[in-house]
């Protein structure tokens, strides 16, 4: 048994118009969700033994404030990444239990895909920022994976953790 975890990046800063894409940060309100979905985390006992992160300055910021106690595996493939890819990289995966972050549009294709059925939440197919899927999935080894195999096990998004995100 396999069990992903898989994340969008929380809510990123526009504010800067030079910075470029790769390099947002979170805003404040992307910060508490941030902590707060690591909060969650260790309450739902959901925490990875793996983690695999795009370079994204904002989905690396997402993965320093869940305060995880595994180091994260930085993936440039990750950012931007379109669903073939996260799927190519999460086949090469270590571990019982990967969080992979990364961003959308994407991750909530990737998601759906992988889903035998979806979850009973309204914002499963739009993935807002911070939302996060744990999907189990019968099989041994990540190179085993295939879509539309997984079974939803949770699905949370900020605003079902903080009063302000």
């Amino acid at each position: 048994m396999k069990r992903l975890i898989l994340m969008r990046h929380a809510k990123s800063d526009w504010g800067n118009p030079m910075l470029s894409d790769h390099a947002r940060p979170l805003n404040r309100r992307g910060r508490r969700s941030a902590s707060a979905l690591g909060d969650w985390l260790r309450s739902e006992d959901h925490l990875p033994d793996r983690v695999l992160c795009s370079t994204a300055f904002r989905a690396a910021e997402t993965c320093t404030l869940l305060a995880l106690p595994v180091a994260p595996d930085l993936d440039d493939r990750l950012y931007l990444a379109e669903p073939p890819a996260m799927l190519a990289r999460l086949r090469a995966a270590a571990g019982a239990r990967v969080l992979m972050i990364g961003h959308n549009p994407g991750i909530a294709e990737f998601a759906a895909r992988l889903l035998v059925a979806p979850p009973g939440h309204d914002r499963f197919d739009d993935y807002p920022t911070g939302a996060t899927l744990v999907a189990d999935f019968d099989i041994d080894d990540w190179s085993a994976l295939s879509e539309g195999t997984g079974r939803a096990v949770d699905f949370i998004i900020p605003r079902s953790l903080t009063d302000t995100a």
